[in-house]
């Protein structure tokens, strides 16, 4: 019974040393460049949606696309996913129509673990648009992006005047049959991503 006892003790300190190197690893100081020059022009559409929003706000979202520049925990022995999202300002261009602009080479590529460079990329841009408890939130996708054509999101207008206790995120659909037999359920939201324009 004490050996039990003995292996039990230490496999659960080797698990605890375990948690707390997979846990240790330090979160890295990601540093802007200083001369970015990959600009890119976001332009968002709102069509027929049923009232004002409360609030809307843009991002973009990088993310490390070279795993083996950063530890593994140790526990799983999985790479996690650095990544950054950063805001867009956006400017209204029109009744329903907003502009904004990020940088696809804001982040500084480094060496922040000492096991070589990281290398940042876009991974998705997207939007949040909210009232009260409720935020629509079209997004694009890496491949969208680098497509350079307008996505169109659509939404329930229903879901425009919910009155959930909780806040509930709303993805949108790409059109569908029935979006398209009963156009007036829906309001759409259109995201471009334009080419560097320098």
């Amino acid at each position: 019974m004490n050996y039990l006892r003995f292996l039990s003790s230490l496999i659960l300190s080797l698990g605890l040393v375990t948690s707390a190197c997979g846990a240790s690893m330090k979160t890295p100081d990601i540093k802007q460049n200083p001369h970015p020059t990959q600009r890119h022009e976001v332009t968002m559409m709102i069509d027929g949606a049923p009232g004002a929003f409360d609030a809307i706000e843009s991002y973009v979202k990088y993310q490390v696309m070279n795993p083996q520049c950063v530890p593994m925990h140790e526990g799983s022995g999985a790479t996690p996913t650095i990544e950054k999202s950063v805001p867009i300002s956006l400017t209204k261009t029109g009744e329903h129509a907003f502009k904004g602009s990020f940088y696809s080479d804001l982040l500084q590529d480094e060496d922040y673990f000492g096991m070589g460079v990281c290398r940042w990329s876009v991974v998705a841009t997207g939007a949040r648009l909210k009232v009260r408890s409720v935020v629509f939130s079209p997004d694009l996708s890496k491949t969208d992006i680098e497509s350079h054509q307008p996505d169109v999101t659509y939404f329930a207008k229903e879901s425009f005047s919910a009155q959930n206790a909780a806040s509930d995120v709303e993805v949108g659909s790409e059109v569908t049959p029935f979006i398209t037999q009963h156009p007036d359920k829906f309001f759409s939201v259109t995201l471009t991503v334009g080419e560097n324009t320098k």
